[in-house]
């Protein structure tokens, strides 16, 4: 079952990846990629880290995702753009075309290999055992990088403050 879900869902995630590629809208190409990172997510649930599941769910496809489509409907990219035709921009196309190309054959070689990697560690993406490391040893430090970043909030909310004459 876990198998056949697996590929079904890494179908899926190489057609919307695909679709983000050659879309013409920009708005449809930021739609597909919130779906390619929805895949994503599946598969982070599927190799038991859910941890990572909860923030690609919440980062990549709550927050980054929305200011995509903010910034491009505010930009109003759908006005025809001369494309690039610059043949620096084609050679570095082909270089990525095969670098692709070399990942997906040595990911094909790698799916060769009898036996599967199994973890000795059934529970080591779990959340608790998460919390377990971040609020024990861990815990100084993760206070200190909460004072930080409560500073940081701080201070932006400050400077963008309007002073009242």
């Amino acid at each position: 079952m876990g198998t056949s879900v697996f590929y079904i869902v890494a179908a899926l995630s190489v057609f919307f990846s695909l679709m983000v590629i050659f879309s013409k809208n920009p708005v449809h190409s930021v739609l597909y990629l919130i779906v390619t990172f929805f895949t994503f997510t599946v598969h982070y649930i599927l190799l038991n880290a859910q941890f990572l599941a909860v923030v690609n769910f919440i980062v990549y496809m709550g927050a980054i995702m929305v200011l995509f489509l903010f910034v491009l409907m505010l930009l109003n990219l759908n006005k025809d753009n001369e494309p690039l035709k610059s043949p620096l921009v084609k050679i570095v196309g082909i270089i990525a075309g095969c670098c692709l190309v070399v990942t997906l054959v040595g990911s094909l070689k790698a799916t060769a290999v009898s036996n599967p990697l199994l973890l000795k560690n059934p529970g080591l993406g779990l959340i608790q055992n998460l919390g377990r490391e971040l609020f024990g040893p861990f815990m100084l430090p993760f206070e200190l990088s909460s004072i930080l970043l409560l500073t940081a909030m701080v201070g932006a909310v400050l400077l963008t403050k309007k002073e009242k004459i």
